[in-house]
């Protein structure tokens, strides 16, 4: 299976998904680090690093997946060409898709936890400023990305509440 972890930065999605990955006894393939590696490798900001990123994630989940391995991937997918990018690699493989979208319904919880937050990907500095703006290019789910399964998750719910959400929505 091709699990999908969606949702701004900050809201916690990476956090469900490396408790999944640890519970479930699967690979957590993150674009974030990716992109850090790429931009420390001197490539310029201002080239498409983000996409790169997601390219490289694909293609390693896509490996994983033909090792016979599930994946969880965990990648803001912000847009539906990014959703697409994993319904389009499920496809491939013949595997099933699960999206699990992760939102802070609070602004205040989700600004607190992204000025405390301590990440060591040094070459990608987060502010508050930048999730606003991401919120505003956040699309809609329409399309091919709005047939395939999807939970939404609350963060300020509590974490165990929204693991065994997201356990039951995966095993269904």
């Amino acid at each position: 299976m091709l699990i999908v972890m969606a949702g701004l930065p900050g809201s916690g999605k990476s956090t469900i998904g490396q408790v999944l990955g640890s519970r479930l006894g699967l690979p957590v393939i993150s674009v974030d680090p990716i992109e850090s590696a790429i931009l420390k490798a001197g490539i310029d900001a201002d080239q498409p690093t983000g996409l790169a990123a997601y390219l490289v994630a694909e293609m390693h989940a896509e490996t994983t997946l033909a090792a016979g391995r599930s994946v969880i991937v965990d990648a803001v997918n912000a847009v539906n060409p990014a959703r697409e990018q994993w319904i389009n690699l499920a496809q491939r493989r013949s595997k099933p898709l699960k999206f699990i979208e992760v939102m802070c319904s609070d602004p205040e919880i989700h600004r607190e936890r992204i000025e405390k937050r301590e990440r060591q990907l040094p070459h990608l500095q987060l502010t508050w400023h930048a999730v606003e703006q991401s919120l505003e290019d956040y699309a809609e789910w329409s399309g091919a990305s709005a047939a395939v399964g999807r939970i939404t998750l609350d963060s300020v719910e509590p974490l165990g509440v929204n693991i065994d959400r997201a356990m039951a929505f995966l095993e269904s």
